[in-house]
Formats: structure tokens, sequence, C-alpha cells
């Protein structure tokens, strides 16, 4: 059997830093596609995976906002061919009521698929070391290595001359921040959208709002400086969280109330203050993940005003139509992911781990 040697980043237990190792993926069955990376995408979900804080099997290789070029493609994968420059985002059966509707990140079958399965759906491992398995297949792809062993279906394909490094974040942060604006919120003329914590999904958020017909855009972070990028990226109102009730302080901005919320930073008692600064037909969505088990009091009687509070993953984004749109807004610099970005070798991928925990870095991307 033919295997593939490549330098990987392992988290060989909850709690461990990313430590480069030398791997072994398995080769492409047939809807499978070995890409060479070309830049990977840090996200929060690697981080809180490689905490422990989710039952995904360790030792392991993260990484899911990856970028590169097709080396190889199994016997029945069409939708690239070697030498295609593509962008890696979640995987999907295809085949299930939500997929066939249009919904793949609502799949039957997307947490073992993505999140917790670690190996094929048969259980067989794509990634190996000195002969035993490790955890992979995270979220088809596994990118935290200089080669990963993808799911077609995570695939998309790109325009030869994308910049890749560029591009990397929009396989999950950004795809989340925008689709939680543009395929929930929908803002309509005149609409008021809050967007709590200014990470890259948030900044991600307040950018597509700013490309839609939103009036009122609130930035609310803990952090001076994100609040003045946001500002840079089209919020219209900034708010340090902190600094006084936060739900007046929504309400006042808002003209009195949001019509659409986007709360990203998994603090229940920020999502409450949210929700109950929205709107009569006010909408908030989830997209940050507090631990497993983690519940929020709501005002039965605040919600009777047609008040709703939606879950999100990845932004209930249809990749192939979502992602080629939003590489069309970078090329015009409509969506300026860059001003989220900082470059980091791949070798110091655990400096670039420290750096977005301790606030310094909004989206480390890892170039090989």
């Amino acid at each position: 059997m033919n295997t593939t040697t490549a330098k990987a980043a392992v988290v060989e237990s909850g709690g461990s830093p990313f430590t480069l190792s030398v791997i072994e993926l398995d080769e492409p069955r047939a809807d499978e596609v070995l890409v060479k990376m070309t830049a990977a995408g840090l996200c929060h979900t690697d981080l809180g995976v490689a905490s422990g804080g989710l039952p995904f099997p360790l030792p392991g290789v993260l990484g899911h906002e990856g970028a590169g070029e097709v080396l190889a493609v199994g016997n029945s994968a069409t939708r690239v061919s070697p030498g295609d420059q593509v962008l890696l985002s979640f995987t999907s059966c295809g085949s299930c009521a939500n997929c066939r509707d249009g919904h793949p990140a609502y799949c039957a079958t997307w947490l073992p698929l993505n999140l917790l399965g670690g190996a094929r759906p048969d259980g067989s491992p794509t990634i190996t070391r000195d002969g035993d398995p490790l955890g992979g297949h995270f979220f088809g792809q596994s990118s935290f290595a200089e080669f990963a062993l993808v799911d077609e279906r995570s695939l998309v394909k790109l325009p030869a001359d994308a910049p890749l490094e560029k591009l990397a974040p929009l396989g999950c942060g950004v795809q989340t921040g925008v689709g939680a604006v543009w395929n929930v919120l929908k803002p309509r003329p005149g609409d008021s959208v809050v967007v709590l914590g200014a990470g890259a999904v948030g900044l991600s958020a307040v950018m597509a709002a700013t490309l839609s017909p939103a009036t009122t855009i609130v930035a609310v972070d803990k952090v001076a400086n994100r609040l003045d990028l946001a500002r840079d990226l089209g919020a219209t109102h900034v708010i340090e969280a902190g600094s006084g009730d936060l739900t007046a302080q929504l309400v006042e901005a808002t003209g009195g109330g949001a019509s659409g919320l986007v709360e990203t930073t998994g603090n229940v008692n920020v999502l409450r203050a949210g929700v109950d600064a929205l709107a009569a037909r006010g909408t908030a969505v989830i997209v940050g993940a507090p631990p497993f088990g983690t519940e929020v009091a709501l005002d039965v009687n605040g919600m009777l005003g047609g008040k709703q509070v939606v879950g999100l993953t990845l932004g209930d984004s249809e990749t192939q139509r979502l992602i080629p749109a939003l590489v069309e807004l970078v090329k015009q610099g409509r969506l300026p992911v860059d001003r989220l970005i900082t470059e980091y070798p791949f070798a110091d991928i655990q400096q670039a781990v420290e750096d977005v925990t301790a606030g310094k870095t909004i989206k480390p991307v890892l170039r090989f």
C-alpha cells in the first residue's frame, strides 16, 4: 500500500501543546483527495479540542481551515484534478435530508464525520504514526500537516491565482460569521445588527453586515484595538464590554432594540444580555460554544414579543455556493479578511496558539 509521509502538528493528549511529528497518510480512497498544504487557519475549535474539551481521539492531528494544491485524486472524485488550488472546509454525507436540502452543516452525521470521530465513517484511520492510528479526518481534512487526505465533499475549487494564505480562514471562521448575517439574520433595509465578540467570527459578521442593508452595526468586545478594527471594518457603534449595563447600552445604540444579533463569545451572561436587548421579532444567533451541558436562562415573557434564538453551525453554508462568492469579494477588496490575519511559519504553530489565546492575534494563518 502506498503511503505519504508528512510532518504534522500532533496534540498528544488533552491540554498538551502542538508538537511536530512525522506521520503517514493512507492512500486516497475513491472519494478522497491528497492535498499539498499551502496555508491553514487556526480556529478556536482547534484549541477547544486540543484542550481536551471534546471527546476527539488523541493523539491526533487537527486543522480545519486548509488551503493548498491537489496532488492526487481517488478514482470517483470529479470535482478537482491534480494541480487545482482548493480550499478545505467541513465534510458531510451528501445523502441525508439536510444535505439534500442544501444544509450540509446540519448533516445527520456531522458530529462523527467532522468533530468527534477521528476516522473515516467505517472506522479506518486516515493518519498513522509508526503504524499506530492517530486521530484524524478532522472536518474531513486534518490540515495541520504538510499533506492532507481530504474528503472530496470538503473541497472547494479555487481560481488558479487565488491567494491561499488570505483565503484559508474562509473554510470555517469567516463563513460562520458571514453566514450568521446573510443566511440567518438576512438584514432588511434599516435593520440593526449587533455582534457580541470581535474575534475572527465576529469581525466577519461585521463585514457581512456592512455588505447588507443594515444601517446600524454594533460591535462589543473587551479589547480596545479590536473595537477600533471593528469600526474600520464598518461598525457604526462600538461598546466596551464591562463598561456598564450591556443590555441598556445595546438598546440605546440600536434605537430601541436590535433587529438581529450574533453571539460569538460563548459567554452565557453576554448571550442573555443580548437576547434581552432584542427588539420585538428580533433574532439572536448563537455561534459561540461554551462547554457541553452549558445552559442559559431566558425571560419567558420577554420572548413573547416574537423574539427568536437560533443556534448555528458553520454559517448554515452550502460551501460550493458561498465560498466562491466570498473568494470573489476578497479579490474585489470588499471583504478585507487580510485585516484579521497574522501569518506564522507552520513550525511556529504553538506560538500562534499562545498569541491567539492571549488576544494578541485575531486569526493566525500557518504557512507551509
